[in-house]
């Protein structure tokens, strides 16, 4: 009896599919083993340039987009997520918006700010470092993120350079605006983090916020009319001379923020901020990033290596920040019983 394959005999492939298929074999051989990261790199690659597609679509159609934008559009969106942690305290997208409108507030009623002009911040780690910040940009200003650690006359000289019509000093840094007050230029306008001063001409803002509208103030303050418009000046911290101003620009901040997400962080991470938000790690990055993904973070005062895994484990943190030596300083802590 014949076979089914005699009446319909199978397919013979062509002489040249055995070789293609040994050649396409012995080519993923070689990746896996020459270039283990290929796929990896690739997707990371179309990620940047989709992303990098999109700012120029934006640019395109005449559309400017800044992290701002997009930090206001979440505060609608997602109201009572947790946006940033500080000692324990929860303070969710519409706090931060809320707060920061406040202070936006507080300065159109008692300064003559222009849309452009520039405003000093010299404060630590804390939620209010933001909330001015946010604030002063909703108002269109240019904010000068000055180093804490840098003092008197070189302090003096990164205030003079950027040419700031008001100077906010922190709570914690009262110490530092003394050294510097009576050399301070008569024309910068000096506002503390608290709610009364012993300082002559120096005004107080803790007390004004807590008057003052959480209204947004007008869009037109605020609108970018370009992504390269100057935003931040970012100080160096002058180990080879006096500290120079780096100028960002919005779309500076927006490739910032865009780190985090296209090294695959997502919106359901927590961030651990331990470095100081006047560098552009913490501030451009780190809260830009985590604006960028819609994420929460939680930010420290100051970095501490004995405390650092406590805090990761109580805030279930799943992304940290790594500059210099940190990891380093991590290392070198004692080994603690019972804690793997």
């Amino acid at each position: 009896m014949r076979g089914w394959d005699e009446f319909y005999p199978l397919p013979v492939p062509p002489s040249w599919v055995p070789g293609a298929a040994v050649g396409i074999l012995s080519l993923h051989f070689i990746q896996k083993l020459l270039f283990p990261y290929f796929w990896a790199d690739l997707r990371y690659l179309l990620k940047v340039m989709t992303y990098g597609l999109r700012m120029e679509m934006y640019r395109l159609q005449g559309r400017v987009v800044t992290v701002l934008d997009k930090f206001v559009k979440l505060a609608e969106k997602q109201p009572h997520k947790p946006f940033l942690i500080y000692e324990g305290t929860v303070h969710t997208y519409r706090d931060v918006d809320r707060r920061s409108n406040r202070i936006a507030q507080v300065f159109l009623q008692h300064e003559a700010l222009k849309k452009g002009d520039t405003v000093a911040l010299l404060m630590g780690n804390e939620p209010d470092f933001i909330h001015v910040w946010f604030g002063l940009a909703k108002l269109g200003c240019v904010v000068a993120f000055l180093n804490f650690n840098v003092r008197f006359r070189s302090l003096l000289h990164c205030v003079s350079s950027c040419e700031p019509k008001i100077l906010v000093v922190g709570a914690d840094l009262l110490g530092t605006l003394e050294e510097i007050l009576p050399k301070l230029q008569k024309d910068v306008s000096v506002w503390i983090m608290a709610k009364d001063s012993t300082f002559p001409s120096v005004h107080t803002l803790l007390d004004k916020i807590e008057a003052a509208s959480e209204d947004p103030v007008p869009v037109n303050r605020c609108s970018a009319n370009s992504l390269k418009s100057s935003v931040l000046y970012i100080f160096t911290s002058g180990t080879t001379g006096l500290p120079k101003a780096a100028v960002i620009s919005n779309l500076q901040i927006l490739k910032g923020a865009a780190g985090l997400w296209a090294f695959g962080a997502t919106s359901e991470d927590i961030i651990y901020i331990t470095l100081p938000l006047y560098h552009s790690a913490a501030s451009l990055l780190g809260i830009g990033g985590c604006i960028e993904l819609g994420a929460t973070c939680v930010l420290k005062k100051k970095f501490s290596a004995s405390q650092f895994w406590n805090d990761c484990r109580r805030y279930n943190v799943t992304v940290i920040q790594y500059i210099g030596e940190l990891c380093r300083y991590l290392c070198n802590q004692p080994v603690v019983s019972g804690i793997k």
